[in-house]
C-alpha cells in the first residue's frame, strides 16, 4: 500500500491517531461539559476540524466572553491554516477546483506537515500524486478526529481522570512544530510567538494569544525579506 503516493500518506498518517484520538476525545468531555449537546459538539468538530481553536472557543464561551471576541480568537488560533495554503499552493495550485476544495476543508497540522515535507523530497510527483498523498494522510487523520470527539462526547464524565487525556494537546503541537523549525524564520517566529504569549497573558479574553499570532508571523516574514 505504501508504495503508490495515496498509500504512503495512508501509511504516514496513520501513526498521527495515536495523538489525535485521545486530543479528540478530550475535547468531546471539555465541550460536553461546557454544555454543548452532542449534535453541537459533532457539528463543531466536523466543520471547524481544528483542536487549538475548538478548545479556545470553547474555554472562552465557558467564561461568557462576547461572541465578537470568540470567533475573532478562533480565527487568530486558525491563521496558521492561511499560511499552510499559500505553502502548498505552488504544489497543488493546478488540481481541479473541486480537489482544491475538498484538501482545503481537510487540511489540519498533520495533513500540512507530512505534505509539506513529501513535496520536499518527492520532486518528481505529478500534480495527481501530490493530491493523492494528501487524500492518503487526511484519510485515518479527519475520521480519527471526528471519532474520537463522539467518544469523548458520547462518554462525557465517565472518562476518569487518571487517564490525563490532556497530554496529547502539547505532544501533538510539539511532535508537529518541532520538524518544522528548519529555517531562522520559523525559529525566530516560534520564539516570538511564545514569548509574547506568555508576556500577555494576563490580558482577559485570551487576547494575548491574537497578539502573539499577529508578532510572530511579522517577525517571520521580517526575517525571511532579510534572509
Amino acid at each position: 500500500m505504501g508504495r503508490t503516493p495515496f498509500g504512503r500518506g495512508v501509511a504516514q498518517g496513520l501513526p498521527f491517531l495515536l495523538i489525535m484520538m485521545p486530543f479528540g476525545a478530550l475535547f468531546g468531555v471539555v465541550a460536553t461539559e461546557a454544555g454543548l449537546s452532542l449534535t453541537q459538539v459533532m457539528v463543531f468538530s466536523s466543520i471547524v476540524i481544528a483542536g487549538a481553536s475548538q478548545f479556545a472557543a470553547v474555554q472562552l464561551m465557558v467564561d461568557g466572553v462576547p461572541t465578537a471576541i470568540v470567533v475573532l480568537s478562533a480565527l487568530a488560533v486558525n491563521l496558521r491554516m492561511v499560511m499552510y495554503s499559500a505553502a502548498l499552493a505552488p504544489h497543488l495550485g493546478p488540481a481541479p477546483a473541486w480537489q482544491r476544495a475538498l484538501m482545503a476543508y481537510l487540511l489540519v497540522d498533520q495533513v500540512y506537515a507530512l505534505a509539506q515535507s513529501a513535496y520536499d523530497t518527492q520532486t518528481d510527483w505529478a500534480v495527481a500524486d501530490k493530491v493523492a498523498y494528501l487524500f492518503g494522510v487526511a484519510l485515518p487523520v479527519f475520521p480519527g478526529w471526528v471519532g474520537a470527539t463522539y467518544l469523548g462526547a458520547a462518554l462525557g464524565a465517565r472518562i476518569p481522570e487518571s487517564w490525563s487525556l490532556d497530554f496529547a494537546v502539547p505532544l501533538a503541537f510539539i511532535a508537529l512544530v518541532g520538524p518544522m523549525l528548519r529555517t531562522r524564520a520559523h525559529v525566530v517566529a516560534a520564539f516570538v510567538s511564545v514569548t509574547v504569549a506568555l508576556a500577555f497573558a494576563w490580558i482577559p479574553w485570551n487576547l494575548g494569544l491574537i497578539l502573539a499570532a499577529l508578532a510572530a508571523m511579522a517577525a517571520g516574514a521580517e526575517m525571511e525579506r532579510r534572509a
